[in-house]
């Protein structure tokens, strides 16, 4: 399987994830990432876990790029679209033309042209404020 394919379960994974906290429902990570994708799959793992694991840092810095928006009034596959790219551009070695692309073509298939473009400028932001400081 693909980092493209398996980024798109991650996304359906943090979707998961963000319903259940909603609701202050408990859940196991492990089991929910089972539950998508049944081979141990170290990358899926890590992207996932590590969004969870930051995603106060990850909202943060949306937060501070979003133009007139705001992270958690995104639906819950565009914010787990966008922490994905913001994850894996902050904490990863992933080339950031990739983790930016990766994103936008994810965003494509789940959510509208706006948010795309939002995604996509947020990202863009982040890069050329945060990670090349």
């Amino acid at each position: 399987m693909s980092r493209t394919e398996l980024r798109e379960i991650a996304s359906k994974v943090l979707y998961q994830v963000y319903i259940l906290e909603r609701a202050n429902v408990e859940y196991n990570i492990d089991d929910l990432i089972k539950e998508q994708y049944e081979i141990k799959n170290e990358f899926l793992d890590s992207i996932v876990k590590g969004t969870i694991n930051n995603q106060d840092t990850i909202t943060k810095l949306a937060n501070k790029y979003l133009v007139d928006w705001d992270i958690d009034r995104l639906d819950k596959v565009s914010k787990a679209i966008l922490s994905i790219g913001i994850y894996e551009l902050m904490y990863t070695d992933t080339p950031e033309i990739v983790c930016i692309n990766e994103a936008v073509e994810l965003s494509k298939i789940y959510s509208d042209t706006q948010v795309t473009k939002m995604i996509n400028a947020t990202l863009d932001k982040i890069y050329h404020e945060e990670k090349e400081k």
